[in-house]
């Protein structure tokens, strides 16, 4: 577990537990309509949320509440990871996906900090990159994934949604 201050309030990573699933899936129904946010009620799900505790790839920020402020998943898709604009030299790479902050949570650096202890994971599992798309509405996302130097490196239409492919070295 990781523990991280933030504006002088304590939040903990750590891998996302069973017991965390209903909260989880409250988060991701939370930020559906919002702006950016391609989710529907099908997706994410209880199904998504249990393939992602099956590979342990779910992860949360906490406060010392034990309240649930963000969520990150790392992913298997195989149709992202065959778009051709994924750079060769950073293979192996992992998909990071469903990134979510509470609402209330939001505007305080949380989504960078999740995204940078989620690579730092996959680097220390022998990934050389990673990657993810975004919704090209969600300018918020965008403006994080530029501040922690992540390339632009595509774009993809799956899904249904039209979306930016952007990576980084690990």
């Amino acid at each position: 577990m990781n523990t991280i201050v933030i504006e002088g309030k304590e939040y903990h990573f750590k891998m996302a537990h069973p017991e965390n699933t209903e909260e989880i899936l409250s988060l991701y129904q939370s930020a559906m309509g919002t702006e950016g946010c391609t989710w529907d009620e099908t997706y994410p799900s209880w199904e998504t949320i249990a393939k992602d505790f099956a590979n342990q790839a779910l992860f949360i920020i906490e406060d010392n509440a034990h309240k649930i402020a963000g969520a990150i998943s790392i992913d298997e898709d195989t149709e992202v990871n065959a778009l051709t604009c994924w750079s060769k030299q950073l293979e192996p790479s992992a998909e990071l996906a469903r990134l979510v902050i509470r609402e209330a949570e939001q505007n305080h650096g949380l989504a960078r900090i999740m995204i940078q202890k989620t690579m730092e994971e996959l680097k220390k599992s022998g990934m050389k990159g990673v990657h993810f798309l975004v919704s090209k509405t969600n300018e918020r996302a965008m403006r994080s994934y530029q501040k922690l130097n992540f390339t632009k490196c595509g774009e993809s239409d799956l899904y249904g949604e039209n979306w930016w492919c952007y990576e980084k070295a690990l």
